[in-house]
């Protein structure tokens, strides 16, 4: 089963969902067949680089959102955030261009930890006020990751896995994806949002067995029990 996951790294709702699908997970009988890949999006890909401001100071200014109403907002996934184990620090927050990130964790991907990285780097922007765009954090990130510096610097000299991010972005504006994140099951089955983990679970479940149906073999005319009694 292959699952792939629309996330932006700069989505506080992108961590708690990924933290609800992992709970689901967890306890899926068959989670050694399922492959997961990450898939890039950005909220808001005209950001520049480095925002000169909070969190609430983007929203409200860039986003023209009532302050009063974001900070709402932020109590409230907060919240719900730890209810995940997650402690999202909304003040701390470093407002960034979270394109390089994502060409990071394609770079990951191609050394087989690419959930790895979308877990530090969602956990540093949202619980350790990390700067996603900062050439200085993504080389420690990569270097603790075990990426080769080389591969790692050339993120910094040239365009690599740019392409890769666009496509992802491009491909999801086909399947019609306008909020993240958006998880697909086996291109079957679309889920939009952080949705509870057993939302999740009947997810996987239903796509599971519509891929593995049950063949019965036999005779169905063999002795067995049933609400009425057993067979004689």
């Amino acid at each position: 089963m292959r699952i792939e996951i629309w996330s932006d790294v700069a989505c506080p709702w992108c961590y708690i969902g990924k933290r609800r699908f992992e709970t689901a997970l967890a306890e899926f009988p068959h989670r050694d067949s399922v492959e997961i890949q990450w898939r890039s999006y950005q909220l808001d890909p005209g950001i520049p680089e480095h925002y000169d401001g909070t969190e609430l100071d983007y929203l409200s200014k860039r986003k023209g959102m009532d302050p009063a109403q974001v900070s709402q907002m932020f109590e409230h996934v907060a919240l719900q955030a730890k209810g995940e184990g997650l402690n999202y620090r909304f003040d701390d927050v470093v407002v960034a261009n979270s394109f390089t990130a994502h060409r990071l964790i394609h770079l990951a991907a191609a050394h087989g930890k690419q959930d790895e990285a979308k877990e530090l780097l969602l956990s540093g922007h949202f619980e350790h006020g990390k700067d996603i765009g900062s050439q200085e954090y993504l080389t420690g990130l990569g270097s603790d990751l075990g990426l080769p510096e080389a591969e790692i610097a050339e993120l910094f000299s040239t365009d690599k896995y740019a392409e890769d991010v666009r496509g992802d972005i491009a491909e999801a504006r086909m399947l019609g994806v306008t909020g993240v994140p958006f998880f697909v099951v086996d291109r079957k089955y679309g889920l939009s949002g952080a949705q509870p983990a057993e939302v999740f679970t009947q997810a996987l479940t239903q796509a599971w067995q519509e891929a593995n149906p049950l063949v019965a073999v036999g005779s169905p005319d063999a002795e067995a029990c049933g609400p009425d009694g057993c067979a004689i």
